[in-house]
């Protein structure tokens, strides 16, 4: 937009002054008048429009007396008028907006019912159309993902001016005719901000509120829900965790939508604390009917989340710690692993995946090479390739396809370091050779090996967790085998440790990589001349141990004898009631669900006619899989305390989502972190990009904008700011 002064013989600029520019009025009158003393015959015939858009005077060449405007002062004595004509009303407001989180349907009624009593004026009903045109530009940012800052600023020149994101769409909806915005802003400089930051950030958050507040709403009719929390991530510098919701709404489906990002802390016990009061005070959600709590973390915060997880247990014994479905579970031992060299290499890990993933070309380079080193068994070189062109790093077999993948990965790595063609850029090469030391290092090799082979105890024991209903109900009966190989491993410890370092020492002296001790712990022991640690006896003491003994105590975390209790109760479920042959249980195990049942005096018969209603089914009717298909079922009401129990049972974070539709939190969550910089992303936007499809209602966020800010004379109108060009 051209904003140089329309005065002749003037040649400021509104991005190299500090004097405010001036938009030409829009009303033909005024308008008139400035062109007059403008004395610019070339500006007689632009119509008020066109003035408006492309035309500017300094405030050396404006003359105050023709703004019309009311004083600030006036806009003072109006509220405050306002203010002791209802003062009853306004304690009304604010009893309204402390329970504004338990029930924001029943405020709406109440504003409405306000404004009968007390009719807006012509000044209050301009001023909430222009908030409401505010409000629309911020959600449309949200949804666009579009950041309120549109440049860094030490990219702009000094005494440059140059509009944010917001005021630049602001302007936009001014230029192409919006009257509300016209009205307001017509008078004001240009190169000045129309909404300041701070009125930003409260508007944002209550964009947020008001959208966060539709999903809880449905949470909270459905009663029971799980609270799932993902990976620590970096929001603008700081360190946030993401906080989903599980719950079956209204359709029958069960549905994990994302909730919002809770400020991460170092110390555990305040971190348990702030967690409980965010999601019970400031978001309403009550406690008393969570079933689950599950939390995907890297080894850095697991044990931080393990103390949220105990403190809440403490105080909601039904609120069941599990392992999360969207996590495999050899992943989730690893990443909780308290080992430095595994928290590395799982990192060095996802690295290479993501570096073969950001172009097909380099998937086909290393296509090329493993069917090079493959080409006695086309077999294995055709898994192989599918299995690199998928999300390999968070299969449960993750550890054993990084072994087989290891020679060709080095070789391909190796390879584009080292290309003379030149078919790779200097950020290609250079990456490549960093991914290529880290996975020629000892203390890389040494860590996978023994991962896989730990790990290969928990693999099919993970996988039927991850697999059909029915797997997951045997399951449950698994894992006192489980753990048993587990114990017998760490019981003779040396004698495994020294097959897994066997074949660590194999792999290494194949990929022609010293054998040696980590550099960190041979630096530590110089000058120890008693020393005498060979890197076998090292590795069994510093990984073998620590990850065997953690992999035993985690699985019994996870897995307490209620979680398994409720696994238990999956033979409520159709199908897996014929695969026992319908003589089941289930009554036993739903003890611990007995306070959430409606007519819990009538479970036993009413579990009898439910086995019944299946073991004496036609023979054209197949029985039921998945709870997602029993909760669908016609005749399901019919069957209260059944209902109500596979309600429970499919919120548990362990179980699947079936449906993948109603996944969509965590998808749209892992998208957003992936196409927004670090220094972009922002909590309030996030929720917004993220719920884009939840409905909003603006007039509710207008209401409570003006509940929250209009009495302390906050309206953008008193708080314009403008940028000083130092």
């Amino acid at each position: 937009m051209p904003n140089f002064c329309a005065a002749p013989n003037c040649t400021r600029k509104s991005t190299q002054s500090d004097l405010a520019f001036f938009r030409f009025p829009r009303d033909p009158a005024r308008c008139q008048k400035w062109v007059e003393n403008c004395r610019r015959a070339d500006l007689e015939d632009k119509t008020p429009d066109q003035l408006n858009k492309h035309y500017r005077l300094c405030a050396k060449h404006f003359e105050t007396s023709m703004i019309c405007r009311t004083s600030e002062d006036e806009i003072r004595t109006l509220k405050q008028k306002k203010i002791n004509e209802t003062s009853e009303q306004e304690q009304k407001h604010k009893e309204i907006n402390n329970s504004n989180a338990q029930n924001p349907s029943a405020e709406e009624g109440s504003e409405e019912h306000d404004e009968d009593i007390l009719p807006l004026t012509l000044e209050e009903k301009e001023n909430k159309e222009y908030l409401k045109s505010l409000f629309e530009i911020l959600i449309l940012m949200g949804k666009q993902n579009i950041p309120l800052d549109g440049h860094e600023a030490d990219e702009i020149p000094e005494g440059l001016f140059t509009p944010d994101n917001f005021q630049a769409l602001l302007e936009c909806r001014i230029n192409s005719g919006e009257e509300v915005l016209r009205k307001r802003f017509e008078t004001t400089a240009v190169n000045t901000l129309f909404c300041s930051k701070t009125q930003q950030k409260q508007m944002l958050e209550i964009c947020e509120s008001c959208i966060r507040e539709e999903t809880l709403r449905e949470v909270r009719d459905s009663h029971f829900f799980s609270i799932i929390t993902d990976d620590v991530v970096d929001i603008a510098g700081e360190e946030q965790l993401p906080v989903l919701v599980r719950f079956v709404d209204e359709s029958h489906n069960l549905r994990e939508e994302f909730l919002g990002f809770l400020p991460y802390e170092a110390d555990a016990e305040i971190l348990a604390v702030k967690f409980h009061t965010t999601i019970t005070e400031k978001w309403g959600l009550n406690m008393e009917y969570c079933r689950g709590q599950a939390y995907i973390v890297s080894s850095g915060f697991s044990s931080k989340m393990k103390v949220v997880a105990s403190r809440l247990l403490e105080k909601y014994p039904q609120a069941i710690y599990t392992l999360c479905s969207s996590c495999a579970l050899n992943m989730w031992l690893a990443k909780s692993v308290p080992v430095m060299g595994v928290s590395v290499a799982l990192g060095t890990i996802e690295e290479v995946c993501s570096f073969f993933h950001q172009s097909p070309q380099l998937l086909l380079e290393l296509d090329s090479v493993i069917s090079a080193l493959f080409q006695t068994n086309e077999e294995k070189s055709k898994d192989l390739k599918e299995t690199c062109h998928s999300q390999w790093t968070g299969r449960h077999d993750a550890f054993e396809i990084l072994v087989d993948l290891l020679q060709a990965l080095v070789l391909c790595l190796d390879g584009i370091n080292s290309d003379t063609n030149t078919r790779w850029n200097n950020s290609i090469a250079g990456r490549a050779f960093v991914l290529c030391s880290a996975v020629t290092d000892f203390d890389f090799i040494v860590t996978i090996v023994v991962l896989k082979n730990v790990l290969s105890f928990t693999r099919a024991f993970g996988k039927n967790l991850q697999g059909q209903t029915s797997d997951v109900f045997f399951a449950a009966s698994s894992l006192t085998a489980v753990l048993h190989s587990l114990n017998e491993v760490m019981e003779n410890i040396e004698v495994y440790h020294e097959f897994w370092f066997e074949e660590a020492t194999s792999l290494a002296t194949k990929l022609d990589i010293q054998v040696k001790l980590p550099g960190k712990f041979r630096r530590a022991q110089q000058g120890n001349l008693e020393s005498q640690l060979t890197s076998e006896s090292y590795y069994k003491e510093a990984l073998s141990v620590p990850t065997v003994e953690h992999i035993i105590q985690e699985l019994k975390d996870i897995f307490s004898e209620q979680h398994l209790k409720a696994l238990k109760c999956l033979s409520l479920v159709p199908s897996v009631m014929g695969q026992l042959k319908f003589n089941t249980s289930e009554e036993h195990h739903a003890d611990m669900y007995r306070s959430d049942l409606p007519n819990p005096d009538t479970l036993s018969a009413e579990l009898h006619c439910w086995r019944i209603k299946w073991k004496h089914r036609g023979k054209d009717i197949e029985l039921p899989s998945t709870i997602y298909e029993a909760l669908h079922l016609p005749d399901i009401k019919f069957f209260p305390n059944v209902y109500a129990l596979l309600k429970v049972l499919c919120i548990l974070p362990v179980m699947k989502v079936e449906n993948e539709r109603y996944e969509n939190g965590r998808k749209r969550l892992k998208a957003y972190l992936r196409n927004t910089l670090t220094d972009q992303r922002s909590s309030n936007l996030a929720l917004l990009n993220i719920n884009f499809d939840i409905k909003h209602d603006l007039d509710l966020m207008v209401d409570t904008y003006i509940k929250l800010y209009t009495t302390k004379s906050e309206l953008p109108t008193d708080n314009s700011e403008t940028i000083e060009n130092t």
